[in-house]
């Protein structure tokens, strides 16, 4: 199902071409959340999206998937799964967008380094 343009003279981009523009990333001080941001391209249709913050063993720490995103700017709170105050201060948070027709059109990875003295 299509939504409609808000904007017809807008460039929307089609599926093959839609891209993670910007992704950033915040811990909550509790050290049991964190805040990730992430600014996509605009679309003709709305991607999926894969989103998981893995600690420097790979292990995952936080994840969710995001079905037919209706903005391009995300916000989103995820539940850290084992407490920052507990973990190492190296992670990654790893973003992919797809089309279950056509697969992956874009993935971004990001390196992060947190203080341990999360309060």
């Amino acid at each position: 199902m299509e939504f409609f343009l808000a904007n017809p003279s807008h460039k929307y981009l089609p599926p093959a071409d839609t891209r993670l523009v910007e992704i950033r990333t915040d811990p909550n001080p509790d050290g049991k959340h964190l805040r990730a941001l992430l600014n996509l391209t605009s679309f003709q249709q709305k991607p999926q999206l894969e989103i998981s913050f893995n600690n420097s063993r790979a292990e995952i720490v936080a994840t969710t998937s995001i079905v037919e995103p209706a903005e391009t700017k995300l916000d989103l709170a995820m539940h850290i799964r084992k407490s920052l105050k507990d973990a190492d201060s190296h992670f990654t948070l790893s973003a992919t967008i797809y089309y279950p027709e056509i697969g992956e059109v874009d993935h971004r990875l990001l390196s992060i380094v947190f203080p341990l003295t999360l309060h």
